[in-house]
């Protein structure tokens, strides 16, 4: 699997323990994302830049400092 995803998936994993969430799950259902669809990201197996952008909303993030820290 390519490497760069996989910091991609790390980074929103980060991103929702840090918001206080243990679970994926909870997370998911607490922001209206399908929970399967949300787990398949932080695993890094499948994604789309729609979906990736409705994360970084919830987060309050921009691309420019989503990606910032990933290199």
């Amino acid at each position: 699997m390519d490497k760069r995803i996989l910091k991609i998936a790390k980074r929103l994993k980060a991103l929702r323990i840090a918001k206080g969430y243990t679970s994926y799950e909870n997370f998911a259902w607490d922001n209206n994302i399908p929970r399967v669809q949300y787990w398949r990201m932080e695993k890094g197996t499948n994604f789309t830049i729609k979906n990736l952008l409705r994360i970084l909303d919830v987060h309050n993030l921009s691309l420019n400092d989503f990606f910032a820290n990933l290199e």
